[in-house]
């Protein structure tokens, strides 16, 4: 059985529900912010590699339900975490990095009324959480093992594994390195292109080395979806946005024009590399 929460952990979620936190990339000039962040900033609310489509089928392959408790890792912008919550869990649990990020998490609950002691975000690794052996049901991170090194992915999923009870279910949405059997050189070269114009470490990884994260940390995958890596997709950025949201995007690009070379460089990157790039869910449950 794990350790409860520190008194640190309980009042930086405090913090962040009563909205004192810094906001995302406070300090940090727009232009040269992660991308997720400057992204959000801007008012994209899809952050995930291949859309909302592939988020929806890992929801719809993890069936949640009243009946479960569920950990969400690194929930961002919350929009997979709003169609979490419309399940109605028995219990929501968010794990995020940082003050900022719980805060964005905090206010959403807030938002949509979701509060108690059953709906909580706490500020921890997700390789090493305070929660106890078998405290969920159903846990699920996307876009987030992609941003961590290696030992730090299989730390994460075995953390998943002893979260997770007996059957509990497991799910990611990442960013896929294709095809199978793309040399280790132009791993290489797609993880310094993609890490240097991100602003952040991106690591993506093929099916079968996703797959093998999930065998090795003791799952039986159940559900594999792969497609296009869409982030930037205009046809995709519609649709998830809708018209509003992507009206509101441009504006405040219009109003920022430090970042349009910063947005040119990642689209031209993702398109330059589209047939290397993709997006994959996958679901497994704990064997």
């Amino acid at each position: 059985m794990s350790a409860p929460a520190s008194h640190n952990t309980r009042q930086t979620a405090v913090t962040a529900a009563r909205g004192k936190a810094p906001r995302l990339g406070e300090g940090v000039p727009l232009a040269r912010m992660p991308a997720h962040w400057m992204l959000g900033r801007l008012g994209k609310k899809v952050m995930r590699p291949g859309g909302l489509t592939p988020s929806l089928h890992m929801l719809d392959a993890l069936q949640i339900g009243p009946e479960d408790d569920v950990v969400d890792m690194w929930p961002g912008l919350g929009v997979t975490t709003q169609r979490t919550l419309a399940a109605h869990p028995h219990s929501y649990t968010a794990i995020e990095r940082g003050v900022a990020e719980a805060a964005r998490v905090q206010r959403m609950l807030a938002h949509a009324h979701e509060t108690g002691a059953d709906r909580r975000c706490l500020v921890e690794p997700t390789h090493k959480t305070s929660l106890a052996d078998g405290a969920a049901s159903v846990v699920y991170g996307e876009a987030m093992l992609t941003l961590e090194p290696a030992k730090r992915k299989l730390a994460t999923v075995a953390e998943a594994a002893r979260l997770l009870r007996p059957g509990g279910r497991y799910g990611i949405h990442e960013l896929l390195l294709t095809p199978k059997t793309l040399a280790e050189a132009a791993k290489d070269e797609i993880e310094t292109t993609l890490t240097k114009v991100l602003h952040v470490l991106a690591r993506p990884l093929t099916t079968d080395e996703w797959r093998g994260q999930l065998e090795g940390g003791g799952f039986e995958v159940d559900f594999e979806e792969t497609g296009e890596m869409l982030l930037l997709d205009i046809s995709t950025f519609l649709s998830d946005e809708g018209l509003w949201g992507s009206t509101v995007f441009t504006a405040r690009c219009l109003a920022h024009p430090s970042v349009l070379p910063r947005i040119t460089e990642m689209w031209n990157v993702f398109r330059r590399y589209r047939d290397n790039i993709g997006a994959i869910v996958m679901t497994a449950h704990r064997v």
